[in-house]
């Protein structure tokens, strides 16, 4: 069963709860009867990948996404990125059942990945606003549209479902769940995974995920009560960066890390600038296969996280026409990220010293949050107004370990040698809007016209009674607009045939510390730039046709976007000038502006009951506005095309379903994506496809359902530069380690019994 298209708004009426809910299985996956850009994936569409996908993987065939990892399951957060139209990860809104995830920045501040609030299984669907994100989307990020998932809902009977993957490079996945069914109204889940495996390239690091999943709902004449919880505990070995200049020196795909050859990493972490003296090396440094600098390895890397989330949200029908939805969240996050960290000593200056020490940032977030909106059937108009507030405790630090040798670090590391700074936040958010939807014209034309007021104070400084090597800054930054317009038209043309045109402004919050925001700079910085950040902010205009007939569904969208304020840390002084004058130090500027239009196409075919085509296709040109001064040398952007943004993207996918068998193959292709901002650094388009084949058995035992599934990702074994990472202004002699290589071509295989 699908959840709710929308867990906040649910149909208006004592007893619409179970009839006339909307769900993502029934409404038009290319959002007819939207006045935006609207798009929507189900659990259906999944069949394609291997079990326990993230979700946010499964969006990439859609228009004008592009989604990057450099593993099969797309769950590695180092790697994981998505961008719309320009706009990268942390320009998005995310919400799960309405409940916000933050801005999906790998240093978690303010929320925590998809993959980590919701076991891929219990995934109920998505929602995809390209563009403009509705009114009510708990977000401060969202300038580029959103992103809102929806859990699935328990089972009405009483049942459970057991799922076991067993894949490439010792890939193991156990999946569990268990439903009560319907009990007066009442239903519940309970589920978990474990997952584990090994990296695809040298060494065997392992990556484990712990994960539990509890639903409850509660159905009554007036209404409906949720509550959810999830825990998580992941570990995940991070994979080396690589440079175009490492792949011509021969260091290939699959390099990767200097684990377990402990020898050969002291070896390079010699070389490291604290062990040359007056220009002459260690005479324990050395270099080999290829390597010729400390940058190209380390040791080894890893990521852990720890989260609990919860959520209890009620949905009442007072009156006929009238909706209430309330909603109350708690989240917490612990998590590390450690780097062998070549050149930094453990225990200098004693006969126990080495040349490595595990660098890690420490993050913690406690963030308690509520959403209240209510809605009210008023003659021909549907007038809905809601208000959202959330506090956040965020707390930031740096730390240095010594070692005597190679150690497990498949944990929390206590006890920190070195501490470089410690940082932290309590960050406030408000956020008001108002909307009012209704048609004319024999209700031909839907108009939907609102405002919303976000406003959100960041407050940052050293943590009290820690001694530090570098502190950081005490200060506060603000981003709010007492009015952000959004407008959008709808008109019917004929039966199943429509336009749309929209328009929507939108801000920003600045960014916290664990994502590297403004106010993780020095006090000299911050007071420097103290009154001078602006917000940065969008302006959306976008409008298409849209036509769903018995044999096929299409759209097509034309947009145009302004992207102001945009954020960059440098010094735009010479060497000699940087230091000399507040206006001489590094820190963040507002750069200008980007400048986006573009065409997103959807085209999905069903020529026979048994076999759907599903195509998009997207073209795109965001460039650069303005140029801007580093170092006292000009930077000439304006007119580049924006880093990792690919300007042209084409998917298809066909599927085949008869009787016990279904068949899938996804293709895609993605354009040339720069990693600098003059354009003089990028890398070719690539197509890769994955293939999905499975058999339902049926009734055995004691199962209602037996079913088997192979999935191969990068089924045709195509190399690549998946996410692209550390943007520059130029890197003419490709040593910037700038991309993590894709995967190989793997296999797995899944029986999922259901009883």
């Amino acid at each position: 069963m699908a959840a709710p298209l929308d867990n906040t708004t649910p149909a208006a009426g004592p007893d619409a709860t179970a009839d006339q809910a909307r769900t993502l299985e029934s409404v038009s996956v290319i959002g007819q009867g939207e006045t935006r850009q609207v798009q929507r994936v189900t659990a259906k569409d999944v069949a394609v990948l291997p079990a326990g996908t993230s979700i946010q993987k499964v969006l990439n065939r859609m228009p004008g996404v592009n989604v990057q990892s450099n593993d099969a399951f797309g769950a590695n957060e180092e790697s994981q990125t998505i961008s719309l139209r320009g706009f990268n990860t942390t320009r998005l809104g995310y919400t799960l059942d309405g409940l916000p995830l933050g801005d999906n920045a790998y240093g978690n501040y303010n929320g925590l990945n998809i993959s980590r609030a919701l076991i891929a299984e219990n995934f109920g669907g998505a929602e995809l606003a390209q563009g403009i994100g509705g009114l009510g989307t708990a977000s401060t990020s969202n300038l580029g549209g959103s992103i809102q998932y929806y859990s699935d809902d328990p089972a009405t009977t009483f049942g459970g479902r057991f799922g076991q993957t067993v894949g490439s490079d010792n890939n193991r996945r156990t999946y569990l769940r268990l439903d009560t069914g319907d009990w007066h109204g009442f239903s519940m889940y309970l589920s978990g995974i474990r997952a584990t495996a090994d990296m695809w390239a040298p060494p065997s690091s392992p990556t484990t995920t712990k994960q539990f999943n509890a639903k409850a709902v509660y159905q009554f004449d007036g209404g409906r009560i949720t509550a959810f919880a999830d825990t998580s505990r992941t570990s995940q070995a991070d994979y080396a960066y690589l440079s175009k200049s490492g792949m011509a020196r021969g260091l290939g795909w699959d390099w990767n890390l200097y684990a377990p050859d402990w020898k050969r990493a002291l070896a390079a972490a010699y070389c490291a600038p604290a062990y040359t003296i007056k220009g002459v090396k260690d005479p324990r440094c050395a270099f080999s296969g290829g390597v010729d600098n400390i940058d190209d390895a380390y040791y080894q890397s890893r990521a852990l996280r720890n989260d609990d989330l919860y959520y209890l949200a009620g949905d009442f029908f007072p009156s006929d026409g009238v909706t209430v939805h309330a909603q109350v969240y708690h989240h917490e996050d612990a998590g590390q990220g450690h780097w062998w960290s070549p050149g930094q000593k453990s225990y200098p200056g004693t006969p126990q010293e080495l040349p490595i020490s595990i660098r890690s940032t420490n993050y913690t977030i406690n963030r308690t949050g509520g959403i209240a909106s209510l809605a009210w059937e008023l003659g021909a108009h549907h007038l809905e107004g809601g208000v959202w507030y959330e506090r956040n405790n965020h707390h930031v630090e740096r730390n240095f370990y010594w070692i005597g040798g190679p150690i497990n670090d498949d944990t929390f590391l206590p006890n920190p040698n070195r501490r470089l700074f410690s940082q932290d936040y309590v960050i406030t958010t408000r956020q008001a809007y108002l909307q009012d939807s209704f048609k004319l014209f024999d209700d031909r034309l839907s108009v939907d016209v609102g405002v919303k007021s976000p406003h959100t104070t960041m407050s940052a400084g050293e943590t009290v009674g820690v001694a530090v090597e570098a502190p950081v800054a005490n200060g506060a930054l603000k981003a709010g607009k007492s009015l952000l317009p959004q407008l959008g038209l709808g008109y019917k043309l004929a039966a199943g045939q429509e336009v749309f045109l929209s328009y929507a402004k939108n801000i920003a919050a600045f960014q916290g510390g664990g994502a590297g925001g403004p106010l993780q700079v020095t006090q000299a910085s911050f007071d420097a730039s103290r009154g001078n950040l602006k917000p940065e902010q969008s302006r959306t205009i976008e409008g298409g046709y849209r036509i769903t007939q018995q044999a096929f569904e299409a759209s097509v969208a034309l947009y145009d976007v302004k992207f102001d304020n945009r954020l960059l840390s440098l010094n735009p002084c010479s060497s000699i000038q940087q230091g000399t004058t507040p206006a001489c130090t590094t820190r963040f500027y507002n750069v200008g502006g980007v400048s986006s239009h573009g065409a997103e196409l959807t085209f999905i075919w069903k020529p026979f009951d048994h076999v759907q085509w599903y195509n998009s296709a997207s073209f795109n040109r965001s460039t650069y506005d303005n140029n801007y001064t580093q170092n006292g040398a000009l930077v000439p952007t304006r007119g580049k095309i924006t880093v990792d943004t690919p300007q042209k993207m084409l998917a298809s996918e066909i599927s085949w379903h008869d009787g016990p068998w279904n068949l899938s193959l996804r293709g895609k292709y993605t354009g040339r994506r720069y990693y600098t901002y003059t354009n003089d650094q990028g890398f070719g388009g690539y197509t890769a496809f994955d293939f999905g084949a499975g058999y339902d058995f049926g009734p055995a035992w004691f199962a209602k359902d037996v079913r088997l599934s192979l999935n191969v990702t990068n089924l045709t074994d195509r190399r690549y530069e998946s996410n692209l990472s550390a943007f520059a202004n130029g890197d003419p002699t490709g040593r910037r380690l700038a991309f993590h290589a894709s995967a190989p071509r793997q296999g797995f295989l899944t029986l999922d019994v259901k009883f």
